[in-house]
């Protein structure tokens, strides 16, 4: 036997072994299904909650850059329709306005020693996109039940959520429960607008900082329930619980040249220099990576595969690079795994024949947890040739702090969720978009982003678009997934 010939049957067996410990692997990487303890079903007045989303979809709570633009009579209509919708809850529970319309409830608990948990929802829509009003199948602030949906701006953002937090507290009261730790409504009214100084949420957080309350944990919207079906691979719903978010920054670039008249052009205008800006940025994006909440959530969706899928999923480390280098090629799947830059405004001269002096590309990052502002502004200078540049901050905030999973909030929110369906995979997970909860780091170190709402991912896509709807089916739901969440976080 030759040399080559030894070399090959050595490497052949390696491979073979190295199939045998996978295949090895893969049937023992799996996880067990929970033995999930039935509750009794709650009181939940299921008419009740779809007719009180359809009245708060007809109030039209929307926000402004411009607070001189807000109908601020439309925030106190929907303050009025909470009082006389949930006498119980105005009848216990203390009512603020905090800020300009937010709303602080707080449900006291007999024991004040224990921290207490909050609920968090904002009160305001978007708006109309212009030109689209006749694209909708019913109109949009009418809060249309047909039976299946509830038709509507902020019928999933986030009214819904609203609407089922209070209706849980209101069912409470008609139960007769009280609360050992205190319970915190705390419902921001600018949550879908960079509000600076004026951030409802923000206001909210410094009113409880002041009095010098320090919760155990937060609820706010996040990942809702959805459908993961891979046919022969994968089969149940994934419930996301979110644990971190994006930051988000707009910084603006800014070129100069000399300018003139657009009858003698040089080679390369500002337009242009701009446009190599762009390129430069574009080409260049930040390193690709799995944050442990990343890599944790493939892990658990890969354990509840089937044996075909968990020959793969069982050597995610070691597949790793090549799972980075498909997902670059996703952008759905790389907003997971890297900083993203978005170039979406480009600013040039006032008129067509004249040259610009100045010309500026607005960046949209949406950074990964680890990555500052300060680490933005390295990057640009790294990776744009043209170091004759300015760079402004517009707006934005950094990414937000990363909760942990082994606390007493998270475990309640698995088990529930498994309650709903135990064929559920409770995954935390990175949320893409801004949301009102980084604001409460400063007062909670447990901050978790979870919608219990069963909604395909289509229809998700509805959020801020044409034809919001929620699916009347997943109200009842909510309701109860929150009256059961406030009876065991609240009773310790």
């Amino acid at each position: 036997m030759t040399t080559g010939q030894i070399i090959l049957i050595a490497v052949l067996a390696v491979i073979a072994l190295a199939i045998v410990i996978t295949m090895i692997k893969a049937a023992f990487f799996k996880i067990d299904r929970p033995d999930v303890e039935e509750m009794p079903k709650e009181n939940i007045d299921e008419e009740r909650v779809q007719r009180h989303l359809t009245e708060a979809i007809q109030i039209k709570t929307i926000s402004n850059v411009d607070e001189s633009k807000v109908d601020w009579n439309e925030f106190r209509r929907f303050h009025d329709f909470l009082e006389r919708e949930y006498p119980l809850t105005h009848k216990t529970l203390k009512r603020e306005v905090v800020s300009k319309a937010s709303l602080l409830y707080t449900w006291e608990g007999k024991n004040p020693a224990l921290d207490g948990i909050a609920f968090l929802s904002h009160q305001d829509v978007v708006p109309i996109s212009e030109g689209t009003l006749e694209d909708w199948e019913h109109p949009p602030f009418e809060g249309f039940n047909d039976g299946e949906f509830i038709w509507g701006r902020g019928a999933l953002d986030m009214k819904n959520h609203l609407i089922c937090v209070i209706e849980a507290v209101e069912a409470l009261l008609e139960d007769g429960f009280v609360p050992e730790r205190t319970v915190y409504l705390c419902f921001g009214h600018n949550e879908e607008i960079v509000a600076g100084e004026n951030n409802g949420a923000r206001a909210l957080m410094e009113t409880l900082k002041a009095r010098g309350v320090r919760l155990d944990s937060t609820i706010d919207e996040g990942g809702a329930i959805l459908p993961a079906n891979v046919k022969g691979i994968l089969k149940g719903k994934l419930a996301r619980v979110g644990i971190a978010e994006k930051g988000n920054t707009d910084l603006r670039i800014t070129v100069h040249s000399k300018g003139g008249h657009s009858s003698q052009p040089p080679q390369h205008t500002g337009v242009g220099m701009v446009a190599d800006v762009v390129h430069d940025l574009e080409k260049h994006q930040f390193k690709a990576k799995m944050l442990p909440m990343v890599e944790d959530m493939f892990t658990l969706i890969g354990k509840h595969m089937t044996y075909p899928g968990r020959l793969v999923t069982c050597n995610l480390k070691i597949l790793k690079p090549l799972i980075l280098a498909i997902a670059k090629k996703i952008p759905p799947a790389a907003s997971f795994i890297r900083t993203t830059t978005a170039c979406t405004m480009l600013q040039g001269s006032p008129a067509a024949n004249v040259l610009p002096q100045t010309a500026s590309v607005t960046v949209n990052f949406r950074q990964l947890p680890g990555t500052t502002t300060d680490d933005l502004f390295k990057h640009i200078r790294k990776v744009v040739r043209n170091k004759d540049i300015d760079i402004e901050f517009v707006k934005g905030k950094e990414a937000s702090a990363v909760s942990p999973t082994d606390t007493r909030a998270f475990e309640t929110l698995t088990v529930l969720s498994h309650q709903i369906d135990k064929y559920n995979i409770v995954a935390p997970y990175l949320v893409m978009g801004g949301t009102d909860t980084y604001h409460y780091e400063d007062i909670c170190d447990n901050l978790y982003r979870y919608s219990p709402f069963v909604v395909s991912t289509s229809l998700l896509l509805t959020t801020h678009s044409t034809n919001e709807r929620c699916p009347v089916a997943a109200l009842g739901e909510g309701v109860q997934f929150f009256k059961r969440y406030m009876r065991i976080m609240a009773s310790e």
